[in-house]
């Protein structure tokens, strides 16, 4: 059997400048793309950074942006030799829904992680109430939130099932109210019983005047008028404001000679 070497030459060197033609397209190509992404994902970080997102959120859609576009550029290169991409397109399909079906409850925290991120209900720092938890928010993370509890301990709520809970924020607006009940007889002069804690809830530099403090008959109990005494003060000292507030009160009720009842009974024997 006789070989044409001419007509074999001919036809290799049709296809060395074939595909050394597409070559050179797909390395041309393959840089301009890189660097067009490159642009992409920086224009869409100084958008989000610019919407004040968190840079947590700002720098996984970046990335997740600058892989999905980096995936098309390498498939569309392919396509130029000829390489059939809709199977491989196909099984990254299946393999995504697979993942993503496995994952579910974990990608479920993820998108709510997402979300407590972009909408902010709460940030570092927050007193919060959820999930049955109330404590301060200690991180914010993609898929967990942790919050520091007041008994010290450390409760670590999924994303996910924080974003379909009520959510309280309990120090959103920087002040809270501090609220007592004081109990006096039902013998005691009620005006006189109010000035004592309507003095030091004035007096104290801790309670702010605006919202103006309250003091008022909230209940005829058992044994016991009950007065509640409430004042603003920042949402930070609260609790030490409170246990102040009751100290006092029984400390000044016994300087002016008020009685503070406790539960009692009184009982009748019939003869």
């Amino acid at each position: 059997m006789d070989i044409d070497f001419n007509k074999a030459g001919e036809v290799i060197t049709a296809l060395i400048i074939d595909y050394g033609l597409r070559v050179i397209f797909a390395v041309i190509i393959l840089f301009v793309g890189w660097r067009v992404i490159k642009l992409i994902t920086n224009q869409l970080s100084k958008i989000l950074k610019k919407r004040e997102i968190d840079d947590t959120v700002r720098i996984f859609l970046g990335d997740l942006t600058s892989w999905m576009l980096k995936a098309m550029l390498l498939i569309s290169i392919a396509q130029m030799f000829g390489i059939a991409t809709t199977s491989f397109v196909a099984v990254l399909g299946a393999m995504g829904l697979a993942i993503g079906l496995a994952l579910q409850g974990t990608l479920g925290n993820f998108a709510g992680g997402v979300l407590l991120l972009t909408f902010k209900p709460y940030k570092v720092g927050d007193v919060v109430e959820i999930m049955g938890h109330t404590g301060t928010v200690k991180k914010i993370e993609l898929f967990t939130t942790v919050i520091g509890g007041f008994d010290g301990k450390t409760h670590i709520c999924p994303n996910g099932a924080v974003m379909n809970s009520d959510i309280t924020n309990i120090s959103s607006q920087g002040i809270l109210r501090a609220e007592v009940k004081v109990g006096i007889s039902y013998s005691a002069n009620i005006k006189r019983a109010k000035e004592v804690p309507t003095n030091i809830i004035t007096s104290d530099e801790r309670i702010l005047q605006d919202p103006a403090p309250f003091v008022g008959v909230v209940e005829l109990g058992d044994s016991s008028v009950n007065l509640v005494v409430r004042g603003w003060c920042d949402a930070g000292i609260k609790f030490g404001v409170e246990t102040d507030l009751i100290e006092k009160c029984k400390i000044a009720l016994d300087e002016a000679n008020i009685e503070i009842p406790f539960p009692q009974m009184d009982l009748h024997v019939s003869k």
